[in-house]
């Protein structure tokens, strides 16, 4: 099985269930928070650049979600001026095996990867508020968790 460096929103419960995903398969969890870690440009586009600007946003984030911010109409260099400002952008998780990289959780995509269990595999995209929509309000403040 895999060591899984894991870039989450601490206390996002989607995460959580991702997380407990790739431990049921046996994977190992190295967990870092999305919001604390010292990204720069050129350490985020080693996640990012095989995407689309427009995939590199967390589009639950309630600037995205809400319309103020819309990843299509941005090039890469404001998109990145955005996410490096403002973590709470980044689309999550982040994870790493071994210098391969991956952007979300798409299960049939993380089990052709590293493997999950074979009734994980069959859920598919597991990104976005696992609370439904517009309850970001719900989800702990990031400023408020210990990191």
């Amino acid at each position: 099985m895999a060591t899984v460096t894991f870039f989450e929103k601490p206390g996002c419960a989607g995460n959580k269930q991702q997380k407990a995903l790739l431990e049921a398969a046996g994977h190992q969890l190295v967990v870092r928070s999305l919001l604390a870690e010292p990204w720069t440009a050129e350490r985020l586009m080693d996640f990012l650049a095989p995407l689309p600007v427009s995939e590199w946003f967390n589009l639950s984030a309630p600037a995205v979600r809400d319309g103020d911010i819309v990843p299509e109409r941005l090039d890469a260099d404001a998109a990145m001026a955005l996410l490096l400002d403002t973590p709470l952008l980044i689309r999550r998780p982040l994870m790493e095996v071994d210098g391969t990289r991956m952007v979300g959780f798409d299960s049939f995509a993380v089990d052709a990867w590293i493997g999950l269990d074979p009734a994980a595999a069959t859920q598919g995209n597991l990104e976005g508020c696992a609370k439904g929509s517009g309850a970001h309000a719900l989800c702990p403040d990031p400023t408020a968790e210990e990191v």
